[in-house]
């Protein structure tokens, strides 16, 4: 059996800190990404995506510890040095980044950032990466390609600027597109437009696709499998299909529940009751408990292990399968 091109095995993220106990912010997080294959990771802000993206390309802070395994077609990234990383970064994981007005260089003309990553890893001058940069964006379906390549990005829209972040990501032609909030500064048709150019680029070249978001909406319409983290810790993993059809995890489904949708006059959105955590202040047992509406006084003894419904389904909670956590 051929194995995964991404494997994560029980990952911890610790963030030292002076005088104190290092804040363990990511806690025991496995799961694998097969090639061409789209896997969506989602939970409220707090959960610890971000961090977990940063840990996959290696970009967490200074004082971060990290334990456990994360493996890039067999080889080991944890504990690799920055000259390795760099070997990684764009030309086998490419990220795209939340927000690109913040992620762009604005003193630097798009086709340029676009070019940058060919020059520095390919010895191309500019000049001859031009034509790859003009492919790259008919592909990711800017108009007037041809002029737009000298514009910077405060002459770009919200959407345009996503595109060519999108266009950074895949100037390396990497394994994996790694996609952390992609859409969350976009309104609902430039949503929607981003994530069809994604899904079919990853047809089209079938590389792996990791989509990181706090939306339910975009996790269902980009992606085959889906993780759902929850301060810092995984309730749930399974086919995208199937968690959002029948959720296990009390979690999954008030995410479900709280997604917008038509309403009758006079009904009120659900929500769910409180808020993520503090890391420093975890509940004793169960991290959802406090907010869970379906909690025993079992669900307060101690964290749930992990355990498998099914070959490729997995929660964290006493209760999964009762009709309570649908």
């Amino acid at each position: 059996m051929n194995a995964p091109l991404l494997a994560v095995e029980s990952l911890a993220i610790d963030m030292a800190r002076p005088g104190q106990t290092p804040l363990r912010i990511v806690n025991d997080l496995s799961f694998e990404l097969e090639r061409g294959q789209t896997l969506g990771i989602v939970g409220e802000s707090g959960s610890g995506k971000s961090m977990l993206s940063l840990a996959l390309i290696g970009l967490l802070p200074g004082n971060a510890i990290t334990t456990g395994s994360v493996r890039l077609d067999g080889q080991e990234l944890l504990g690799l040095d920055d000259r390795a990383l760099c070997a990684v970064r764009g030309r086998r994981i490419g990220m795209i980044f939340q927000e690109p007005m913040t992620a762009l260089n604005p003193g630097m003309r798009v086709g340029d950032q676009i070019a940058e990553g060919l020059v520095r890893t390919r010895g191309l001058s500019r000049t001859e990466a031009r034509p790859r940069v003009l492919e790259l964006l008919e592909r990711v379906r800017i108009p007037d390609a041809r002029r737009r390549i000298d514009a910077y990005p405060h002459e770009m829209s919200g959407g345009q600027r996503q595109r060519i972040g999108i266009a950074i990501a895949l100037a390396l032609e990497p394994s994996i597109l790694l996609a952390d909030e992609p859409t969350t500064a976009l309104d609902v048709t430039v949503q929607a437009e981003i994530l069809d150019i994604v899904a079919e680029l990853v047809r089209e070249s079938g590389m792996g696709l990791i989509l990181v978001s706090h939306d339910l909406g975009v996790i269902a319409r980009a992606t085959e499998r889906m993780l759902v983290l929850y301060a810092g810790t995984r309730l749930e993993d399974g086919a995208t299909a199937e968690l959002l059809r029948r959720p296990a995890n009390p979690y999954t489904s008030g995410l479900l529940k709280a997604m917008p949708r038509r309403m009758a006059p006079g009904e009120r959105l659900f929500t769910i009751p409180g808020g993520v955590p503090p890391l420093t202040d975890l509940p004793p047992g169960c991290r959802f408990a406090p907010r869970c509406e379906a909690r025993i006084d079992a669900c307060e003894a101690g964290e749930p292990r992990w355990r498998n419904l099914s070959e490729r389904h997995g929660v964290r909670c006493i209760r999964a399968g009762e009709e309570v956590a649908r």
